[in-house]
């Protein structure tokens, strides 16, 4: 006999995507840790007049990376760096270290992380969870000047 399956999922929707909108967004860190684009995104999304569609955000860097996590409550992004430089600490005698102990570090944690991210866009708006935000991680210990490109694609209202 098998288990009773407990899944919902609601009627499909469909719209013409007529519309790619593209804009630059240059964000200045102040060095490690993480830094929220959650409401650059939304504003983005409302700026365009998005109806339905896909925001992808791209970061144009290989020493930082995006990432979606937890927005309430801010041990988790203390965690997620610890968690980061036991993975890929600065004293594991790395070969490339042109820009100092931090450089070939923050490559690392960028694989294993994103450099890209898609997020769906639902009547206007980004179709994120209660608890998540959308996230900048610099992993150099340095302030950098940091580009991620945002499109949209989708229908427009």
């Amino acid at each position: 006999m098998r288990p009773e399956k407990h899944l919902t999922r609601s009627a499909p929707s469909s719209v013409q995507a007529t519309t790619i909108a593209s804009s630059l967004l240059t964000v200045s860190t102040p060095g490690r840790g993480f830094t929220d684009l959650t409401a650059e995104a939304a504003q983005f999304i409302k700026d365009v007049y998005a109806r339905e569609g896909a925001l992808t955000l791209f970061i144009r860097h290989t020493s930082a990376s995006l990432t979606i996590q937890e927005n309430a409550d801010p041990s988790v992004l203390v965690d997620l760096t610890t968690a980061l430089s036991r993975l890929a600490p600065e004293n594991a005698g790395w070969t490339h270290d042109t820009e100092g102990p931090d450089d070939m570090p923050a490559h690392v944690k960028t694989m294993l992380t994103q450099t890209s991210l898609q997020v769906p866009v639902l009547n206007g708006k980004l179709a994120l969870g209660t608890w998540q935000a959308i996230y900048l991680i610099e992993h150099r210990m340095r302030p950098h000047r940091r580009e991620v490109v945002l499109q949209f694609i989708g229908s427009i209202h």
